[in-house]
């Protein structure tokens, strides 16, 4: 496999590099600093072929500091990145939109109010906000109360225009998978409900609930009916007003609970807070969806957490319906007209391309759920190095773990690593920083895709296909003997 890649190499004599299983005490021959061009070890193309990964391998390693480009297999061949792209959309965000920044959530009086009375509508106002939850919702609900709103007269309207509506961020997706939901300018639990089941008797207890914290009001925009097959387990219809499922009697056993996506945002928000402000004693009429900009008097205003924070959990979590929104409202912010999630993603191309000179950035969406998109390895690892200058990233990162022979992680161990992982089924990245034992900071990025074999699995085997969690578990002991190989070298 190795002859297919494009090989670059600053290292000279590292035929002796370490084997996945080498202990890091064993004094590596060479330094990992720049030398003369030329000399083109097979080190880490035994490791690639250690692997037995099919499909395709690059990377590319450079010294944070210089930007010098250390090593680097198929550096410039573009792959599918998977979560590894939020990365880039943090970047991308605090860069436009600036680690303060903070989205608003209102209640807005479209009216004139006497003694309590909203002559008028009353409209729920998404601003982007991609952690707004029930436990918000109810604080807003207590809020309009306190302000001394008793009643309206008017509409309850939600405005979900703030961001385009996407109806799921990878469409190649099973329906039921909740880490695909739809997108608008209004999200609520990260757009997923609970369906919780229970047996009774011969049949079964279903709820469907917009749970948080300290809250779990039931929805009616989402119905689910158990029916007797075994095949499939799930079958998703939308309605006017609802997200109507099916669920099969024989995958259920005695009970359960799984998030499922939510498909009409707008609608979901709505019901959800016309239950809690019924629980205040202001009663709402049914929720009507508009996309035209409100104009009126805000009563309430949910502020989010600032933006560095939204994006450390992001980071941390994985969280899609974070990455696309945060993303967009980013492209809207440089002035972009949007019609969809890949309009947005070009746009932060163009950004990357603008501030980073770099051309190996062709993106499909924000979170890299999408297979389509590329990047390549030393693209984002110059982009990488450009950050770590204002530092602004990797404290965002979460610490990646390193492990011994047998897969436990090694606490204290030498090589310190922050980095963001990504996983799809037989795609695999990471990317982000390592501090070596001699105190070198060094940028990386490695993407491992079985491009062809992943286009071959029908839609709905999307889930758990046959063979990923062995291939993805092979990537991950490629990624690690990587690092090693690395860190080790640089720290003798």
């Amino acid at each position: 496999m190795a002859d297919r890649f494009t090989r670059r190499f600053v290292l000279a004599g590292l035929g002796a590099a370490m084997a996945p299983g080498v202990a890091l005490a064993n004094a590596p021959l060479v330094s990992l600093r720049p030398q003369l061009r030329g000399a083109q070890p097979l080190g880490a193309e035994r490791l690639i072929q250690a692997a037995g990964l099919r499909g395709e391998v690059a990377f590319a390693v450079a010294d944070a500091q210089t930007g010098v480009e250390l090593e680097a297999v198929g550096g410039d061949l573009g792959l599918p990145p998977a979560s590894v792209a939020k990365a880039l959309t943090a970047l991308y965000a605090l860069d436009v939109l600036g680690p303060e920044f903070r989205f608003e959530t209102k209640l807005v009086a479209d009216g004139t109010i006497e003694n309590g009375v909203l002559n008028g509508d009353l409209i729920l106002v998404g601003g982007g906000d991609p952690l707004l939850d029930t436990d918000a919702l109810a604080t807003m609900a207590a809020n309009l109360r306190e302000v001394g709103i008793t009643e309206v007269r008017g509409a309850f309207k939600v405005y979900d225009g703030a961001l385009p509506y996407v109806f799921s961020i990878d469409p190649g997706q099973p329906d039921h998978l909740g880490y695909s939901p739809a997108i608008s300018g209004i999200s609520l639990n990260f757009n997923r409900v609970h369906f919780e089941w229970k047996r009774a008797g011969t049949n079964y207890d279903v709820t469907m609930d917009a749970r948080s914290a300290r809250y779990k009001p039931a929805v009616d925009m989402a119905t689910m009916w158990v029916e007797a097959r075994k095949a499939p387990i799930y079958t998703y219809e939308a309605s006017a007003r609802q997200d109507r499922w099916t669920v099969a009697r024989a995958a259920l056993g005695n009970g359960g609970a799984r998030w499922l996506p939510v498909r009409k945002p707008a609608l979901y928000a709505g019901d959800v807070f016309r239950t809690l402000a019924r629980s205040n004693g202001i009663v709402l009429d049914r929720v009507q969806v508009t996309r035209q900009a409100p104009v009126g008097l805000a009563l309430v205003v949910h502020n989010s957490d600032q933006l560095d924070s939204i994006l450390r959990g992001m980071l941390k979590y994985s969280t899609n319906i974070t990455a696309e929104m945060v993303g967009m409202t980013a492209s809207r912010a440089r002035g972009a007209e949007l019609q969809s999630l890949t309009d947005s993603a070009d746009e932060m191309n163009l950004w990357a391309a603008e501030t980073y000179g770099v051309d190996g950035v062709a993106m499909v969406d924000h979170s890299g759920l999408g297979d389509a998109s590329r990047i390549a390895p030393s693209a984002l690892v110059k982009m990488l190095v450009e950050a770590q200058k204002s530092g602004a990233l990797r404290p965002l990162l979460k610490r990646f773990n390193l492990t011994d022979s047998q897969g436990r992680p090694v606490k204290n161990h030498p090589i310190k690593v922050d980095a963001k992982t990504g996983t799809l089924n037989f795609v695999s990245g990471l990317g982000g920083f390592i501090t070596t034992p001699d105190g070198s900071e060094l940028a990386f990025a490695i993407f491992t895709a079985d491009v062809d074999h992943r286009a071959k699995i029908p839609r709905s085997q999307r889930e758990r296909p046959s063979g990923a969690r062995s291939w993805n578990s092979r990537s991950r002991r490629l990624q690690r003997a990587l690092i090693a190989r690395w860190g080790t070298l640089s720290g003798s």
